[in-house]
């Protein structure tokens, strides 16, 4: 698992679910590495890199971080993607996603939920690179997170 976890957690500093977020990461880390053969992931699903009509996915955008290796990094759009309470349906219905993957993949969805929010706190800054409008979006995804399945 990356070390960027600590790094944006310390530097978005939510101290009120502070340990509710790490409780998710030290699970994720605790599932194990993929065992499994690579396979291709985008590795940088969140709202700014899909296409969506009428509210169905209809494109996916900027594959800058496309490689082969664990399929949790592509999995954690169901907290980071789908609407709230949707990430239990997805995975019944994909059925290649074991246990330690869907573990693998909500910390994975905390990092990126965490990403999200500091690229807003840096846009609320006017930081180079920041963008305001990724701070909402990451809170809500890191509340599905939290919630769970």
């Amino acid at each position: 698992m990356p070390d960027g976890f600590e790094a944006f957690l310390r530097a978005v500093d939510p101290a009120d679910r502070a340990a509710d977020i790490r409780a998710v990461w030290d699970d994720a880390v605790a599932a194990g590495g993929w065992e499994g053969p690579p396979v291709w992931v985008h590795g940088d699903l969140h709202p700014a890199n899909v296409v969506v009509s009428d509210g169905t996915l209809s494109g996916i955008v900027d594959f800058g971080d496309l490689f082969a290796g664990d399929p949790a990094w592509d999995l954690a759009a169901a907290w980071v993607l789908l609407p709230a309470d949707m990430a239990a349906r997805f995975f019944d219905s994909y059925a290649l996603a074991d246990e330690a993957a869907i573990r693998r993949a909500r910390g994975l969805a905390a990092m990126k939920s965490l990403f999200l929010m500091l690229m807003g706190q840096n846009g609320d800054r006017g930081l180079p690179g920041g963008k305001p409008h990724w701070g909402p979006v990451g809170r809500a995804a890191l509340e599905r997170v939290l919630k769970g399945l």
